[in-house]
């Protein structure tokens, strides 16, 4: 069995999606999936499963909107895409807080730098490595305009963990062997 990470989008945001962290690890067990460990209220379950990345993309929104009316945009990575997303990028040093991995459903082609550029506040920095986007915003990304126009850019959907999201996640794959 291959130790993986579902990645929801926008549940538990604003009131909107809302999923208890308890049931959702019940409905992911109840779909046969092994070892069912889920990470703070957004979205965040480490499970294991010899099941497709792409499949488990189907099948765990449509369960979720069988039990709970809503499907959420889901993203299954495994270990080593984790691992990636903490290093592989330019912004080591930086707030892990500061540091937001977009995780992407497909590749994208040559972005619009000079868009970005133009959006970019002082000191705001992006890195693309295949289906993820990392962006650094050291004044929050809250406040960046860039983050808030990113959909422009990039294209399909997408969901973002902080770095020291992603980090508890890969401690979770470590601890597992």
């Amino acid at each position: 069995m291959m130790v993986r990470v579902a990645l929801l989008r926008g549940v538990n945001v604003s009131g909107a999606g809302k999923l208890p962290m308890t049931e959702f690890r019940a409905l992911l067990a109840g779909m046969g999936l092994g070892r069912v460990e889920t990470y703070i209220q957004s979205g965040n379950a480490v499970f294991d499963s010899d099941l497709p990345a792409a499949g488990l993309e189907v099948s765990i929104p449509a369960a979720i909107a069988g039990r709970f009316g809503f499907a959420p945009e889901t993203f299954v990575r495994g270990a080593a895409e984790i691992a990636a997303a903490l290093t592989g990028h330019p912004f080591a040093g930086a707030d892990p807080a500061r540091v937001h991995v977009f995780f992407l459903k497909e590749v994208p082609g040559a972005l619009d730098e000079t868009g970005l550029a133009a959006l970019a506040a002082p000191g705001d920095g992006w890195h693309l490595s295949g289906r993820r986007f990392t962006l650094h915003t050291p004044a929050g990304i809250g406040r960046s305009r860039l983050a808030d126009r990113l959909h422009r850019f990039l294209p399909g959907p997408m969901t973002a963990r902080n770095l020291r999201t992603v980090a508890a996640l890969e401690a979770i794959f470590a601890a597992r062997g």
